[in-house]
């Protein structure tokens, strides 16, 4: 069984409804999958520690994504983080990618690009 079939995909988004659908899609391609309503809320888990990839919204009540990546690098995690966001304009990429993130989808995204991003994360 390789590292990939090991890790935790973990889906951070503070939208319930696409929280259910991307852990549904990555689900279907056979990754396994948590899900969390916000970051503190993955900080606290016992998964933090199985999280190959962190699937994550930049926009969320309380900490937000981009604060989340930032704490990440700052405790020099290795955890590869696949930014979902509405927030799409260039400069938000350039920070989400500075701060580390090693791919940035704008919603709507396609369910291909997710998967692809998630498997170049998890390799």
């Amino acid at each position: 069984m390789g590292e990939r079939d090991r890790a935790v995909v973990s889906v951070v988004d503070d939208d319930a409804s696409l929280r259910r659908s991307v852990r549904n899609l990555l689900r279907s391609v056979g990754f396994r999958v948590e899900t969390f309503a916000s970051a503190e809320e993955f900080l606290r888990s016992a998964e933090r520690e199985n999280t190959g990839c962190l699937v994550l919204d930049l926009r969320m009540t309380g900490m937000s994504g981009l604060d989340l990546l930032r704490h990440l690098a700052a405790e020099r995690s290795r955890v590869a983080v696949v930014v979902l966001t509405a927030l799409g304009d260039e400069e938000t990429r350039h920070r989400s990618l500075q701060a580390g993130a090693v791919a940035f989808l704008k919603k709507p995204f396609h369910s291909d690009a997710l998967c692809d991003a998630v498997r170049a994360a998890l390799d």
